[in-house]
């Protein structure tokens, strides 16, 4: 909202002032409404990376680094990852309330209903190499749903967007699973309807057709708890990817296709590979120390994944359930005083307790605790932005309809600052 009678003055010599009314949140930082600034004075603002600019209102979720602060809806996201289940975090972010007993019935029911893909997206994975990324398949099959929904288009309606949100966030984690399945060449598993929706990711991923799979109760957690600290983070570049694309009227699917091609990247969703990639590069708890080597090594301004501020800074509310959850999962799996088990711990205590590191604020971060955790769940490393991307589909879509219903919803223009050659005409000997 406005404040009524603060304004800032915007004027350059000799031309006439601009005043930009001063935009109150509820909480986090203040903006200055700039929209009327290029009509009413020809300037435009520059903000390379939009790390100054707000593009949108929401009412979704909340990143404070300063008060270290993750709020889904209000609702701080370390409560929820204790309290709720994911499909209850799902149905949070994009209702805005928590549901009853009623909805929650209700919301599970139409999960299990829309979880199975059109069989003949199979054939959409055999089109792929087995070593393909798996990221990379995901953008092309996430794409390709709308192939399978004529009418994704047709999104003015509530119930319209309700039924696109229900077979996202329902199929996300069977594409995941279909395309871990096809890269090791083992038959697809359909998911079942008798089981919850973490413990049913769980079975597409690891069960097969000559044995009995059952879920394990603590990595079934371990998976909701995971999927419902990822699920959003205000406006990352993926979730304003998916505001961006959608601004034109894109269909979901397309808009969740180019979120997940962003958050492939390796500064966003690649980090947990990378840092899992340090760890096997260590190899060894006796080698632990090659740590600190590392981050002596970094550039300045270089970022060592899986160490340093996270989300929210140093307080980042994620962090001491990831790394409960995580220590959980490795005792489960009895790798906790394995050679993977020792590592870890190894380099846990050198980046808490080395000077070097500590000066430098290169403590493990969630992102650190996430890698090891899908590590020790039996999750590959090229898969792990996959499994985020799952947790953060109920999110964009969220991002999605609220950005649709917003009385300033238009399509994004951004503007530029032109610094190439100025106007020229061609050769006469070109021309001719």
């Amino acid at each position: 909202m406005a404040s009524r009678n603060r304004v800032a003055i915007f004027r350059v010599n000799g031309e006439p002032a601009v005043e930009l009314p001063l935009l109150l949140s509820t909480q986090g930082n203040r903006c200055l409404d700039i929209r009327s600034l290029g009509a009413s004075s020809g300037y435009f603002a520059y903000d390379s990376g939009f790390a100054s600019t707000a593009s949108c209102r929401s009412k979704i979720s909340l990143v404070d680094a300063e008060r270290g602060d993750l709020l889904y809806r209000g609702y701080p996201v370390e409560q929820l990852a204790t309290q709720c289940d994911f499909l209850e975090v799902a149905h949070l972010l994009r209702s805005g309330e928590l549901p009853d007993g009623e909805q929650h019935a209700s919301f599970a029911a139409a999960i299990r209903r829309h979880a199975a893909l059109h069989e003949q997206m199979v054939k959409l994975y055999e089109g792929f190499r087995r070593d393909a990324r798996p990221m990379a398949v995901m953008v092309g099959v996430v794409g390709a749903l709308s192939a399978f929904d004529h009418a994704a288009g047709e999104f003015s309606a509530p119930e319209q967007r309700q039924l696109r949100f229900e077979r996202v966030v329902a199929r996300l984690p069977t594409i995941v699973a279909m395309a871990y399945k096809y890269s090791i060449g083992q038959p697809f598993m359909k998911p079942r309807p008798d089981l919850s929706y973490s413990a049913n990711f769980l079975y597409m991923m690891f069960a097969t057709p000559r044995e009995e799979y059952t879920p394990n109760p603590v990595l079934v957690r371990a998976v909701d708890r995971m999927l419902t600290l990822h699920a959003d983070c205000g406006q990352d570049a993926a979730t304003a990817t998916v505001r961006m694309a959608g601004s034109s009227g894109a269909n979901p699917y397309a808009c969740l296709s180019a979120a997940i091609a962003c958050l492939s990247g390796k500064a966003l969703g690649g980090t947990s590979e990378a840092c899992l990639a340090i760890l096997a590069g260590i190899g060894d708890a006796a080698r632990a120390s090659g740590i600190v080597a590392l981050a002596r090594e970094l550039r300045d301004g270089a970022r060592l994944p899986g160490f340093g501020n996270g989300l929210c800074g140093r307080n980042d509310p994620r962090l001491p359930l990831m790394r409960q959850t995580c220590a959980e999962v490795l005792q489960e799996q009895g790798l906790e005083q394995g050679r993977f088990g020792r590592l870890v711990s190894a380099v846990e205590r050198i980046a808490l307790e080395d000077r070097l590191l500590v000066d430098r604020n290169l403590q493990p971060n969630a992102d650190f605790y996430c890698a090891v955790t899908q590590h020790a769940l039996g999750v590959p490393s090229s898969m792990f932005a996959c499994t985020l991307a799952m947790a953060r589909a109920a999110g964009w879509m969220a991002h999605w309809e609220e950005m649709l219903t917003d009385p300033e919803y238009r399509i994004a223009r951004p503007r530029q600052l032109y610094t190439g050659t100025l106007r020229r005409p061609l050769a006469a000997t070109l021309a001719d």
